[in-house]
């Protein structure tokens, strides 16, 4: 098998995954508080590589009136606890309280706050400042008996020392094998009753997936191409 050939099927292969994006993207267009995946086909030397990183640029922040909801005012994130009881950052603000007063996002992601996942006890309303400072009436109370019952973590680390994970929550970069945590950061602001649109920018996604076809498509005709001058080689080499 010649090398022309494997290389251009390394960049098929490339340009593949670089789809998978596109399509990840525009399958989360109408995500709240998604963070859109920047991919492209890079050629280096006689090869191909998939450059990817995360767009931080904020999505729009819309009102909607419900107290849950809260969008992150320019940078920062939410901490919430993965699957695997760590700890990982998201935008994602359509909170809501589970039938055991645990506070999650809209994919049930618990919510920290100071001492690990928040949970409340039983509320009539609740409100949540900007500081992330939660605060209910307790059930038999009046409205002036509101109570503090925790406070939202909130941090912003260096987008630097951030990677996506393959359930796409956002998590500290690990070095040598250790997990990291970010640290609260007093500065991050929330918007309430509001929430942050997915960063995605549709139109330029679909235009985007049509240049990755045609990219794709040209990595099959050079692989045909590569594979009839093989066979017009062999036919020579038989002649002889």
């Amino acid at each position: 098998m010649s090398d022309l050939f494997l290389t251009v099927m390394h960049g098929a292969r490339q340009v593949m995954k670089a789809q998978a994006v596109n399509a990840n993207n525009l399958a989360n267009a109408s995500t709240d508080g998604f963070q859109a995946e920047l991919a492209h086909v890079q050629a280096v030397g006689e090869d191909y590589e998939l450059i990817g990183a995360v767009d931080f640029s904020p999505g729009m922040i819309r009102a909607t009136g419900r107290s849950l909801d809260v969008a992150v005012n320019g940078e920062g994130w939410l901490a919430i606890e993965t699957e695997e009881g760590g700890e990982g950052y998201s935008r994602r603000g359509d909170l809501k309280i589970d039938s055991f007063g645990v506070m999650t996002n809209g994919v049930g992601h618990p919510i920290l706050g100071n001492n690990g996942p928040i949970a409340l006890p039983p509320f009539t309303s609740v409100d949540i400042a900007a500081d992330g400072t939660i605060s209910i009436q307790p059930v038999g109370q009046g409205p002036n008996a509101m109570a503090v019952v925790d406070r939202i973590k909130l941090v912003n680390p260096d987008p630097q020392t951030i990677e996506r994970g393959d359930d796409g929550i956002m998590r500290l970069r690990s070095v040598d094998g250790e997990e990291l945590i970010a640290p609260p950061d007093a500065s991050v602001e929330l918007q309430t009753s509001s929430l942050e649109s997915s960063n995605v920018n549709a139109v330029a996604e679909m235009l985007k997936m049509i240049d990755l076809s045609r990219q794709f498509e040209a990595q099959i005709k050079l692989v045909q191409s590569s594979d009839e001058n093989s066979a017009s080689l062999a036919s020579l080499l038989r002649l002889n």
